[in-house]
Parts: C-alpha cells; structure tokens; sequence
C-alpha cells in the first residue's frame, strides 16, 4: 500500500520532466509523492544488460551545453566517457571530422572535394552558430529546418555533403521537416559541449535524479488512471489526495489522462546493436553517412567511447535508422550489416546481431512555430510537463518538469521557500 497522507504534491511519472518537477518541490520544502507504473526511473531513458553488454533503449547521449544538465546533475558522478569532438562525415569511401570549433582544422577537418573557399565558409558559419545568443536564434524567421539560414549560408552541394547529414542525425529528422530554431539549438549545443555517454549507461541520469530525492518518494508499480487538480485514482491505492498534480507521463500517456491535451507527431527511431571480436574503429568518434541511399544515418562503437559498456574485450556497436516502420527487421539488419561492412571497410559476416531496440513513438516532432515554453500550467493545481512541452531532448525534458514544479510551487504560495 503507498502511504501517501502527508503528499502535497504528487507527480505522475519517474521520467526526466517528472523527477526534475519532483526534485524542484522537494528542495522547496514541500512533501512530494511519484508515482511511476514502471519497476525504475527513466521514461525512455534506461538501460538493459543483453549478455552482459550495456544496451540503452536506442542510442541516446548526453550533452553537457545543455543548460539544464549543467544545473541539475551532478555531471562529474555520472563518470563520463566522451565522443571525440565533431563528427566523422563518411562520404565515397572516405571520411573527414567537421564540427570540433575548438580545433579550427577540426572544425572543418579533411574535407574532400572541396575548395579552400568551402573550407573556410564552413568553418566561419560553425564557428557563429556556436557563439550565437540564443536570443538571436529565437529572433530569426522560423521555417522548416531544410530552408534554415544556417543551411542556405553554403553552397548547396557543401550543405548536401555535410550540415544536412549532420542535422539529420541530432534531429533524428531524415527529412529536415523540424523547426529551423530547433536545428541550429540543436546544432549550437552539439558544437559548444561534448557528446558524452555515462559509464553506467544512460540509465544513470534518472537513477542519479531519483537517489536525490528523499527516501521513499518514488513509489513504483502504481498506475494511475484519471488526475484532477487534488486527486488522482490509482491502481494499488484508490484515490489520493493533494494539493496540486503533475502529470509528467510519456506524450501518449499524458493524452489519455487530460482530454484535450494535443498529441505530437514523432520520430521513429531504430537503433541496431551488434557485438564483434575486436573494434572495426579504433576511435571513439560518431560516424555519420553522408549519402542519403544508407540504410542508417548515423553508427558507433560504443565500447571505444565507454569500455564498461562491454562486459570484455568485444567490441559493441550501435546503428541508428530513422523512418524505419518496424516491418521485415531481419532484412534490415542485413542491409544495415552490409552497410557497415562497407563503411568500416571491414568483413561483418561473423557479428552477431545483439538486439534491436525500435521505438516507434521516439521522439516527439518540433514542428515550425513550435511553441518552446507551451503552458505547464492548466489549470490551478494541475500540470503537465516532457520534453514535449518544451523541446525534444534531454535538456526540454528537464527545463519543462522544473518550469511545471515552479507553477505548482507558485499556486502553492511556496516558490519563494
């Protein structure tokens, strides 16, 4: 039985938005209460042991310009093994680093077929979206991420062989159809910070927010099946009672609780895990195609930038597919097993196909005139909070569960404790 009689406030959720909403009340001095119908913290950000390797639900990282990290984690406890800066680009057999613009060759790296001139636009634009203010960024016209200005400063045939590629892998958007503020965000946090994975997988980020919270906070295995603005009616302990309610539940789950509530398109996303005798890289980087006729967008191997996600000396690799509608999976892990034979330009025949983690709701959509602060608060003494209210990432995940808690706090008459 929850025994939840002093909660003022309770949570809907153990995910990134309803931690960080319940770590905000927490810290105000006001009694807390999640509820979370899974057996962990996380949402979609876990991680499972397949054979002993480390397999996060799709390949997922860390960022550490996100703000929100920056303020809310305790980035140094999460042991953080980083991608090397920028991004390897592969393109006609061969591959070049762009994006390190701490590193002024790296920024723009060995970059095949094109001119000194191409060299230096490029680098001059990465080095300006990486400085930009953000405010400038929400000022500029909004149009589909495609016909970005950050695009149209090139050349399109250099557009075409390296910021689309690039773009289309922090986007996890194929078709560049997102918010053209959201791409250069996106593109501006990925050039300003390093792309890290925890050693512990990425399931040690909610695992960290949940251990911050007061002892018995979090309660798990309890379904909640209608909210209201001081009540909720679970599964295991009937209806309970509070002051204020957060519905800080998965886009789909978070609809089926508050009629009205808008649902968001969403990117699939397709990750593949392979496992090899031996790394086909010797780097830690991220590799990303370049020519659009791939069957995956982006591929890593995992245990080069974090060896704990190996249980030995095997190498293990992810694969990333956007699009992908989930049918006839064995033919796509030979495409893609093929694929990766040729863009590591080595033999893939004797890998072993670990599992494949297909997400078909993955990431919510950040459409043009996207709302990047859309409403917490419903009505007074209930809110909603995810990445979908925010944006669709870690760091929206965090920003809008601590934008809701400070809502409630506010009702409450507690913000200023």
């Amino acid at each position: 039985m929850v025994d939840v009689r002093r909660t003022e406030v309770i949570v809907v959720g153990a995910g990134l938005a309803g931690l960080s909403a319940a770590r905000t009340v927490a810290a105000a001095g006001v009694p807390v209460t999640v509820l979370e119908a899974g057996d962990r913290p996380g949402g979609r950000v876990r991680t499972d042991l397949v054979d002993g390797f480390r397999v996060d639900r799709g390949f997922q990282s860390l960022t550490t310009s996100w703000p929100q990290v920056r303020r809310q984690l305790d980035v140094a406890a999460l042991g953080l093994r980083a991608f090397q800066p920028g991004v390897l680009l592969y393109e006609d057999g061969r591959t070049h680093r762009i994006g390190d613009v701490h590193r002024v060759r790296d920024a723009i790296g060995g970059l095949r077929n094109g001119s000194g001139t191409d060299r230096t636009r490029l680098a001059a634009l990465l080095a300006r979206t990486a400085s930009a203010p953000v405010a400038r960024v929400f000022g500029a016209a909004e149009t589909a991420a495609a016909d970005a200005p950050v695009l149209r400063a090139l050349p399109p045939e250099l557009t075409r062989r390296t910021l689309r590629p690039l773009l289309a892998a922090l986007l996890h958007d194929p078709a560049l159809r997102s918010s053209s503020r959201f791409a250069e965000l996106m593109l501006r946090s990925f050039l300003r910070g390093r792309v890290a994975l925890p050693a512990r997988g990425m399931a040690a980020v909610p695992t960290q927010l949940a251990a911050a919270l007061p002892a018995g906070v979090v309660r798990y295995g309890v379904r909640v099946s209608s909210v209201s603005a001081d009540r909720v009616l679970t599964d295991l302990a009937g209806e309970i009672r509070a002051r204020a309610v957060i519905v800080a539940t998965d886009p789909s789950t978070a609809v089926a609780l508050l009629p009205g509530l808008r649902m968001p398109a969403f990117h699939p996303v397709t990750t593949l895990y392979h496992v090899a005798r031996g790394a086909p890289r010797a780097d830690a980087s991220l590799l990303v195609e370049a020519d659009t006729r791939s069957p995956f967008t982006h591929t890593t191997v995992l245990s080069q930038v974090a060896p704990t996600y190996a249980p030995d000396r095997r190498a293990l690799i992810a694969t990333t597919v956007l699009g992908y509608d989930g049918s006839e999976p064995a033919k796509l892990e030979l495409r893609v097993r093929e694929r990766l034979a040729v863009v590591h330009d080595t033999p893939t025949g004797t890998w072993t196909h670990l599992t494949t983690c297909h997400i078909p709701r993955a990431v919510p959509v950040v459409e043009p005139g996207h709302n990047f602060r859309r409403p917490v608060r419903l009505i007074g003494g209930l809110y909603v909070c995810g990445d979908h209210r925010d944006s669709s990432s870690i760091q929206g995940a965090l920003a809008s569960g601590r934008r809701a808690a400070r809502s409630a706090l506010a009702d409450l008459g507690a913000l200023a404790a």
